[in-house]
C-alpha cells in the first residue's frame, strides 16, 4: 500500500514540476517515472501514458480549412505479410550472418538483408532482380500458413487511411490489378488508366520484438519488404496521375514510390527523375504536394532526390533511417553516424531538419524552392518542423500522427494505454551544438515546441505498442493522418 501510495505522490510532484518549468529535474527522479518504474507498481494511476493521450484528445482538433480532395500516387501493389524467419525456413535457408545488399539478385541475398536489418530492429525495402525466383518465393508467401494479403504501397495505404474521412474524396493513381481493386475502399477513385490485368505483389516479412533465429535477435518489431515490381519501380502512372489532375482538381496531392526506382539501375533513374520532375512541375502551383520517402541505399539517388525532386514539393514525410541517409548523401548535419544508437537524440533530428530546410526548403523567403514542412517519425516520438506562416494546426497534426501510430500498431480503434509504452526522453535538447535549449516533456500538455530561426519544431512522444500485430504502414498512416489535421497556408500570389 504504501509502495503504491509513494509511487503516485512522486509522479504527482514530477508532474507537477515538469508543468510548471523545472529545467534541473534530477535523473534519478526520472527514472521512478519512466515506464519501467511504473510498471513496478502496475496498480498506480494515472500512468504517463494514460496523462498523454488524454492530453492528445483535448489538443488534437481538425483545422479551420480541411482539405475537400486529395489525389495520391503511384505506388500500389498487394502485400502479402508473412513470419519473416518462417519463410526463410520454408525457403531451406539457414541462420547465418547479416549483409546488406541495394539490390537482391538471390535468395541467399535475401537471406543475408534480412538479418542484416533483423538486427537492427530496422525497416528496409529491396528490390529482388531474378523474376522468376521472385515468383517462386511469393508463391512460398503466399502459401505459407498465416499469410495475409493486404493493400500495399505507400499511395494505396495513405489513400486507404484517407478514406476513412467521409468527408475526404480520394484519388488514387498507380498499378491496380483486380485483386487490389476488390481491396481498396470504395470511396477512393481509381482512374481508367490505372487499372491493368495483374496485379503487382510485395512480400513483407516481419518479425516481432525479441524474435530469434540462430543468433540473431530483433531488439525491437519491425519488418522487409521486397519486391519485383517493374510498373511502380519505372513509376510508369506518374504521367497518367498528374493528367488525372486537371479533371479531379485536388486541394493536396500526395506523391511516393520514388525509392522503388533506385533497384531498376542508374541509367532508368537518371533518365526517369527528369521526366518524374518535369511531370511534378506541371502540377498547378497552388496545390501543395507531400512527398512521401521510403527506404533508399543509392547516395547518389538520393542526393538527387534531395536537389531535384524536394525543392518542387511542399511537404516531406520520412523516418529515421531516410532522414539520417538523406544527411549522409547531402553532406548534412550528422553525415558521420554510421548509424542511429538506440532512440536517435532530438537534438541531431533538429540538425538535420533545419539543414533540409535551409539548403532545399524555404527558410529564407527569397528562395524558389516551395519545401516548408517536414513531419519526421521514429518509434520513440515524432516532430514536425514548418516554415513560419505556411502551415497552420500542427501541434495538432503531430499529435494525430503519434496517436494513429500507437493505436494501429496495436490494432485497436483507439490507443489502449495498458498494452503501451513511454520510450521518448522526457528531458532532450533542441540542437546538438551550441546554441541549444534544454527542453522537458510535460505529459499534460504532450507537444513541445521550439524555434531554430523561422523555423518551428513539434515534438510529441509515441506510446509504443508493447505487442505490435503490424508494423506495414505506419509511416503511411502516420503522413496521411498528419496531413488530414495540416492547414496550409500559402503565402504567394499566383
Amino acid at each position: 500500500m504504501w509502495r503504491k501510495a509513494s509511487v503516485a505522490a512522486l509522479l504527482a510532484l514530477v508532474v507537477g514540476c515538469l508543468y510548471h518549468g523545472c529545467p534541473e529535474l534530477p535523473e534519478q527522479l526520472l527514472q521512478y517515472i519512466s515506464p519501467d518504474g511504473l510498471r513496478s507498481s502496475p496498480q498506480s494511476e494515472p500512468r504517463l501514458e494514460r496523462v498523454i493521450s488524454d492530453a492528445w484528445d483535448s489538443l488534437i482538433t481538425l483545422p479551420a480549412r480541411q482539405w475537400s480532395r486529395v489525389a495520391v500516387g503511384v505506388n500500389a501493389c498487394v502485400d502479402v505479410v508473412v513470419s519473416g524467419v518462417g519463410l526463410l525456413q520454408a525457403l531451406a535457408l539457414e541462420p547465418g550472418g547479416g549483409l546488406d545488399h541495394e539490390v537482391l539478385h538471390s535468395k541467399e541475398n535475401l537471406r543475408e538483408a534480412f538479418v542484416h536489418y533483423m538486427e537492427r530492429g530496422a525497416a528496409a525495402e529491396r528490390f529482388f532482380s531474378d523474376k522468376e525466383v521472385f515468383r517462386r518465393i511469393a508463391r512460398a508467401a503466399a502459401e505459407y500458413p498465416g499469410a495475409k494479403l493486404y493493400v500495399g504501397g505507400n499511395a494505396a495505404l495513405i489513400g486507404q487511411k484517407l478514406a476513412t474521412y467521409p468527408e475526404l474524396m480520394v484519388l488514387l493513381c498507380g498499378p491496380v490489378g483486380p485483386k487490389l481493386h476488390e481491396m481498396l475502399d470504395e470511396q477512393i477513385v481509381v482512374p481508367p488508366g490505372s487499372l491493368q490485368e495483374t496485379d503487382e505483389y510485395h512480400l513483407i516479412l516481419e518479425y516481432k520484438a525479441g524474435e530469434q533465429w540462430g543468433s540473431t535477435r530483433a531488439p525491437q518489431a519491425n519488418r522487409f519488404i521486397f519486391s519485383h515490381d517493374v510498373s511502380n519501380g519505372e513509376m510508369s502512372l506518374l504521367e497518367t496521375f498528374v493528367a488525372s489532375l486537371e479533371e479531379f482538381q485536388p486541394d493536396l496531392v500526395v506523391l511516393s514510390g520514388l525509392h522503388m526506382m533506385e533497384g531498376q539501375g542508374r541509367q532508368l533513374w537518371e533518365e526517369r527523375l527528369k521526366e518524374a520532375v518535369a511531370a511534378i512541375s506541371d502540377i498547378r502551383k497552388d496545390i501543395p504536394i507531400h512527398l512521401e520517402l521510403a527506404s533508399m541505399t543509392d547516395k547518389d539517388y538520393m542526393n538527387s532526390i534531395m536537389q531535384e525532386v524536394m525543392p518542387i514539393v511542399s511537404s516531406v514525410g520520412l523516418n529515421e533511417q531516410e532522414l539520417l541517409f538523406l544527411s549522409q548523401a547531402g553532406g548534412g548535419p550528422h553525415a558521420h553516424l554510421a548509424g542511429w544508437e538506440g532512440v536517435p537524440a532530438v537534438g541531431q533530428v533538429s540538425d538535420i531538419l533545419l539543414w533540409i530546410l535551409e539548403c532545399h526548403g524555404r527558410s529564407d523567403p527569397s528562395s524558389e524552392a516551395e519545401l516548408t514542412r517536414v513531419h519526421f517519425h521514429t518509434l520513440a516520438y515524432h516532430v514536425l518542423a514548418t516554415v513560419d506562416g505556411y502551415w497552420a494546426n500542427q501541434e495538432a497534426a503531430v499529435a494525430a500522427g503519434a496517436r494513429v501510430a500507437s493505436s494501429q500498431a496495436c490494432g485497436t480503434r483507439v490507443v489502449d494505454v495498458a498494452k503501451t509504452e513511454l520510450k521518448a526522453p522526457l528531458r532532450f535538447h533542441s540542437s546538438d551544438s551550441e546554441p541549444r535549449v534544454a527542453l522537458t516533456l510535460d505529459p499534460t500538455a504532450p507537444v513541445t515546441a521550439w524555434r531554430r530561426g523561422n523555423v518551428t519544431f513539434h515534438m510529441t512522444p509515441v506510446l509504443v505498442c508493447k505487442r505490435p500485430l503490424r508494423t506495414v504502414g505506419l509511416g503511411d498512416a502516420i503522413s496521411a493522418e498528419g496531413l488530414v489535421y495540416s492547414e496550409f497556408k500559402s503565402q504567394r500570389t499566383f
